[in-house]
């Protein structure tokens, strides 16, 4: 089910990992953005979009913000206008795609759709504005969470779509494949998020709820406070990964402690993301 959020902006939130669909409409069709996940989600957003009304609801484009799996995902039902993604995006999803993907090994359910993974066109390098005949979209690229990632800010609807990052839900998952300061390129991406998303009013995860401007600003914080408690060896006093974590996402603190451990190995063995 389609939600609005923001005026011409609508969401369509998966039951896996709370995964959000992001619809941008415009007077000649509609962006979709990180679609997915399961096969019958993507149908029903598909009809969902047939159904409304008008020339907004065409999908015309789309964009990836990413190259990690969960943001790669296509349906027949779409269409097959541009889906678009950063230029190291693109690159770095065609190169971790070029033999194939192994399902079971990356958790991927049985129900998500894969036939059409991939396929993102890169931008140029120095691209700032999605080409497309909408909403003035700034795309804001940084190094945070995977290479090529990039926030998207809906100047009209005043909505800052982020990627994997400031979730009430997820704590900062750092790219730990190859950068030789993850903490100080995420802790570099949150003063570029709060700095182009000043006036911004909604905040759409990729995975967890959307938020206010209220909501914005203390997910910065909470993030910065993280970052900022591992980077010094301290404990990070953080309700994701504590005893007021949603159930069913115990799993996260999981994922903090295998980043500490990653951090302070150095070069520890670890299961790439595709």
């Amino acid at each position: 089910m389609l939600t609005t959020v923001a005026p011409g902006v609508l969401v369509h939130e998966s039951t896996f990992c709370q995964s959000n669909t992001i619809v941008v409409q415009g007077e000649s069709g509609a962006l979709l953005i990180d679609p997915g996940i399961l096969e019958d989600e993507l149908a029903c957003l598909a009809r969902d979009l047939r159904e409304l009304s008008g020339a907004g609801s065409t999908v015309v484009a789309g964009f990836s913000t990413h190259p990690h799996w969960d943001h790669l995902l296509w349906h027949a039902g779409l269409g097959e206008g541009p889906r678009y993604a950063t230029a190291l995006g693109a690159a770095t999803a065609r190169e971790r795609l070029a033999g194939g993907i192994d399902a079971k090994w990356f958790g991927i359910p049985d129900e998500a759709p894969l036939e059409l993974l991939g396929g993102t066109v890169g931008l140029p390098a120095d691209a700032t504005r999605l080409p497309w005949a909408g909403p003035g979209v700034r795309i804001v690229e940084h190094r945070a969470h995977a290479p090529g990632h990039a926030a998207l800010l809906i100047e009209e609807g005043r909505v800052l779509v982020a990627g994997d990052m400031l979730s009430d839900l997820l704590i900062p998952m750092l790219d730990l494949n190859g950068p030789d300061d993850p903490i100080g390129d995420y802790l570099a991406a949150l003063d570029l998020l709060e700095s182009a998303a000043t006036a911004a009013e909604v905040v759409i995860p990729g995975h967890g709820s959307v938020g206010d401007a209220d909501a914005l600003r203390s997910r910065i914080a909470l993030d910065r406070e993280y970052l900022r408690a591992v980077q010094q060896g301290r404990t990070p006093d953080d309700p994701r990964i504590g005893p007021s974590a949603k159930p069913g996402w115990e799993w996260v603190a999981e994922v903090h402690a295998g980043q500490v451990r990653r951090l302070r190995e150095g070069t520890a063995p670890h299961r790439p993301t595709p």
